[in-house]
């Protein structure tokens, strides 16, 4: 049955940045279709618990700094260490730093760097091992649609030039690794009501703007981010690879 392509029983997912919004979302969903569940960040806090232990599923969590350069080695060694595996990979972790290019600080935009791309492509390479030890893995990175388009009206320069680099890393990646039946792919979420944009969505001056420029008319849910996850993940995208998911509520269209 086809909805049988969907199911990831017994496969071991990590999700970094995975204790609350986006990241949280897809752990949970990842679970629900039967993946044993690994989720990193900074602490675990009650959401991210409640969440997974209220609908039975099966999950570790790791305290882990991404900033850190030699983390993601650490990280993906624990999660083979625990659970024997790693078959699945959801590079969600990131952080967004708003400012005008013209005195936006280099300390911001390395930060930016730091744990948008840098963390991204460790995490990647720390997952290859296990992967091409298992002939068999599914990579999906978090990108934006602010590496396809400048949004506006926040100036997010940083932020924009790190996910266009997440897309081109997941093409890249993708197309490097295709013959060793490990797929890599992405998505592009537009706004999405989480923490991180929580700040933009009350603000009475940028909010109107990305509901205007929006063509459904209203911010999307970590759960539609979610199920999209899931496909990617799974056997049923098993000819899909090198592919950016825009899941944007139309903003990319105008």
């Amino acid at each position: 049955m086809i909805l049988d392509r969907f199911r990831l029983d017994s496969q071991v997912a990590l999700v970094t940045g995975g204790t609350r919004g986006i990241g949280l979302a897809i752990a949970k969903a990842l679970g629900e279709v039967g993946a044993r569940v690994v989720i990193s960040g900074r602490s675990l806090g009650k959401e991210a618990e409640q969440t997974l232990l209220g609908v039975g599923i099966d999950f570790n969590f790791i305290a882990t700094d991404l900033e850190d350069a030699p983390a993601a080695d650490r990280l993906v060694a624990d999660v083979v260490a625990r659970r024997g595996r790693l078959d699945i990979l959801v590079n969600n972790a990131g952080i967004a730093i708003h400012g005008d290019s013209a005195d936006y600080p280099d300390e911001a935009w390395r930060r930016i760097m730091a744990v948008n791309v840098d963390a991204v492509f460790r995490c990647c390479r720390a997952a290859l091992a296990p992967m091409r030890h298992q002939g068999k893995g599914a990579i999906l990175n978090i990108g934006s649609i602010s590496g396809i388009v400048s949004n506006i009206p926040q100036n997010q320069v940083a932020y924009n030039s790190s996910k266009a680099a997440v897309h081109m890393m997941t093409r890249s990646l993708a197309s490097e690794v295709a013959a060793e039946n490990i797929r890599v792919n992405a998505v592009a979420p537009g706004y999405i009501d989480t923490d991180m944009s929580r700040g933009g969505i009350e603000n009475p001056d940028w909010f109107p703007i990305w509901r205007r420029m929006t063509p459904m008319g209203r911010v999307g849910q970590p759960e539609e981010i979610a199920a999209a996850a899931v496909f990617l993940c799974s056997d049923a995208a098993s000819y899909v690879t090198g592919e950016v998911l825009v899941i944007d509520g139309g903003y990319t269209t105008r």
